[in-house]
């Protein structure tokens, strides 16, 4: 499988009229139908416009190529999304080309990465695309050698009719099928046919990205174009007092000094040149005057404050179940924890980058969005001209997790090449990232749990403060409806220091904060955590309380594969930590294991169970969960980002700690297979690991971990963690 150069639709009915003819077929993300939008005979094409949003094209040399709308940023979905397609239509795989669409939302549907929700939306819309195809070509052969089309069959680019030994591949039949009508509806295969779907395929540009061919933002370049890096306040709350840029001018390559908002750019022809200007700026700050300069000891003040909040004009109520106060005066036992997360940067391995070019007649975008229709409608209403005026051509994203689901980096761009009036690709440093971006909410959740005398949960309590987050938990999720007296309360602080998702928005942490409350709820009963979960989960089943917004079946089931693949509890000398989360439609139970190797702890395997539904490509599947497993692990450990005088105090990864290659385990990772459709697997792997984690360290340490990131905390203080941790 290879991907062809992203190129115009033009150029792709250039390339397919080259070809000599075949079938060009449309389909509609969002009604799947299957049409015939053009037919190219002889290099011509014949037949109205295509309005259809994706394309799929048989070659007479038998290539068949899709185009695959949604931004690829290291998800898979540029792999996935045609292997979809090829398993209805039976095709070669070593055939299929793919190529990356531009922004259309008129014929597109979704065409955003956020959320793990491209497979879950698309998948039955590619399936009918594939399969509509494929019965068009096995009609058109059926017609050509007089035979019923049931009495023919397909593989691998090829229709068969066994019975007289007569075979035709797709692309000596492209043509011919072209005339067939498309069907109103078509069957799809069943699950247990699957030859493609579920098996490992390569990422479909690891060859461009191994050899270093141009795919990403950064890569991107246009003759002419200009380079521009920004000067951004350094603190949030502040605004721009004096700007003296008359070194910076002077120096080689620089082409302007321009300030607009709050920030300067610099213009200039290599992005070294513009570098070493941008430093020479002279810039002097003020306080905003309404925005204060928050610091990290101003929010720890402020979160004690709010969860003794009484105030129902701050306190929101997002769940309640019975009268969890009632439960708690009657309780034989209370437990009472507060767990913290610090700010984060997504960190993505491309900073932000985007190219923009202003014209009288209209506007060209290019580079890495996640949210590219967002992108293009906020510089619309930016530069006040209607959106069909400006084009957006997608990139391969180096990373996002969110950040870039974000278009400030875009407008940026695009206000600056208006400005300037030329084309020009703005550029942040890692500095920039980190210091100027979006980061993960801090947040503080206290946690209460009621048990009676036989050690039965029988009320439960969270009130979640979080700093620009919204709502700060997610009050439908277990154990939520397992539990007759539950009270889930937010509370939002306003900041000027800028958030937006990360990586499984808001449950990244509190599934660590969850999970290892529950442990310790556990302990407190007297019961095995799982047995424990397991127990709750029965309940919900049998008497629920309230609403069930978790499918109680599918949680039990990777509870019971990974305790099976892990042997919870029967291992000697090995200390296992257990957590289970549902997060974006989809299920992942995991247990962590700690050895002690010469008085220190060492992590040395995790097990995942995940429940994604049908798995499309096992490879990429494999590695989203040890990637969401690694990146938890990571910034669980070691992630922290803090504020002083509403600056960032980590501008670079010489004192913002990743997880390191040698501290990552060994990652066992098991899937259940219960042929439901795909529900999502992006970020799920991500939220359990946390919990996981911690739990392992206090069965091995007695210490119980309330805040990240663990490495910093008073509990782990002078324990060395081995070379793992």
């Amino acid at each position: 499988m290879t991907s062809i150069p992203k190129t115009s639709r033009r150029d792709f009915l250039k390339l397919a009229a080259a070809a000599g003819g075949g079938l060009v077929l449309g389909f509609h993300w969002e009604s799947a139908e299957a049409k015939i939008m053009n037919v190219i005979h002889g290099g011509t094409v014949a037949g109205s416009d295509i309005s259809f949003n994706s394309y799929l094209s048989i070659s007479p040399d038998d290539v068949i190529t899709i185009f695959s709308p949604n931004p690829e940023l290291g998800q898979n979905i540029k792999t996935s999304f045609p292997m979809i397609v090829a398993e209805e239509l039976d095709a070669d795989w070593t055939k299929v080309h793919v190529q990356q669409a531009m922004l259309d939302t008129k014929k597109y549907e979704r065409q955003v990465t956020g959320g793990s929700g491209a497979i879950p939306h698309s998948w039955e819309r590619l399936r009918k695309a594939g399969a509509t195809a494929r019965y068009m070509l096995m009609e058109a052969a059926a017609k050509r050698w007089s035979v019923p089309a049931s009495s023919l069959t397909a593989e691998h680019g090829v229709v068969y009719h066994k019975e007289s030994g007569r075979k035709a591949t797709y692309g000596e039949l492209a043509t011919d099928a072209s005339a067939i009508a498309v069907p109103a509806d078509v069957k799809l295969k069943d699950k247990k046919d699957f030859k493609l779907i579920g098996t490992a395929v390569r990422n479909v540009d690891s060859k461009q990205m191994i050899t270093g061919k141009p795919l990403y933002g950064l890569d991107f370049y246009r003759e002419g174009m200009l380079f521009a890096m920004l000067q951004r306040p350094p603190a949030f709350g502040t605004k721009i007092k004096s700007v003296d840029a008359a070194a910076a001018k002077a120096m080689p390559g620089i082409v302007d000094v321009v300030t607009f908002k709050n920030n300067v750019a610099v213009v200039g022809k290599s992005t070294w040149q513009v570098n070493k200007a941008r430093k020479a700026l002279k810039v002097e700050y003020e306080p905003d005057g309404a925005a204060a300069l928050e610091s990290t000891t101003d929010h720890d003040q402020i979160f004690k404050k709010l969860l003794d909040s009484s105030d129902p004009n701050v306190v929101s109520v997002k769940r309640k179940d019975g009268d969890a106060d009632a439960a708690f005066k009657t309780a034989a036992k209370v437990i009472t924890k507060e767990y913290q997360c610090p700010f984060l940067s997504h960190s993505p391995l491309e900073p932000m980058n985007f190219f923009a070019h202003v014209r009288p007649d209209g506007v060209e975008l290019v580079g890495p969005s996640q949210t590219p229709d967002m992108a293009r409608n906020e510089t619309a209403k930016l530069l006040n001209i209607p959106p069909e005026q400006i084009t957006l051509e997608l990139t391969r994203l180096g990373g996002g997790f969110g950040r870039r689901l974000k278009a400030d980096y875009v407008l940026e761009a695009a206000e600056l090449s208006s400005l300037i009036k030329a084309p020009v690709k703005v550029i942040w440093t890692r500095e920039d990232d980190m210091t100027g971006g979006s980061y993960r909410p801090a947040v503080r959740y206290r946690f209460s749990a009621a048990l009676d005398a036989k050690g039965n949960l029988v009320g439960y309590k969270l009130r979640g403060v979080g700093i620009n987050a919204g709502n700060c938990t997610r009050e439908d999720n277990f154990p939520s409806g397992a539990v007759d007296n539950l009270q889930i309360e937010s509370i939002e602080h306003k900041s000027p220091i800028t958030t937006g998702a990360w990586r499984a928005p808001i449950t990244n942490f509190l599934a660590f904060a969850e999970q290892a409350f529950i442990d310790e709820v556990a302990m407190a009963a007297g019961k095995d955590p799982v047995a424990f979960r397991l127990d709750l989960l029965a309940k919900a089943k049998t008497t629920p309380v309230g609403a069930i917004k978790y499918d109680i079946d599918r949680m039990k089931g990777v509870i019971d594969l990974v305790v099976e693949k892990s042997q919870w509890g029967k291992k000697k000398g090995v200390s296992q930590g257990f957590s289970v989360y549902f997060s974006h439609r989809s299920y992942v139970a995991q247990v962590a294991e700690i050895e002690m190797k010469k008085g220190k702890p060492v992590l040395e395997k995790i097990h995942a169970a995940a429940d994604c539904g049908v798995v499309v490509n096992i490879s990429g599947a494999n590695q989203q969960v040890r990637g969401g497993v690694t990146d938890g692990l990571g910034h669980a450990l070691f992630g922290s980002l803090t504020f002083k005088d509403g600056a960032a105090e980590q501008k670079n990864f010489n004192n913002y700690r990743l997880i390191r290659m040698k501290e990552v385990p060994a990652i066992d990772v098991h899937f259940v297979n219960n042929g439901i459709d795909p529900t999502g697997l992006g970020e799920p792997a991500l939220p359990p690991t946390g919990g996981a984690v911690a739990n392992a360290l206090f069965k091995a340490l007695g210490k119980r971990l309330y805040n990240q990131p663990f490495t910093k905390q008073e509990e782990l203080k002078g324990v060395s963690l081995g070379e793992r941790l």
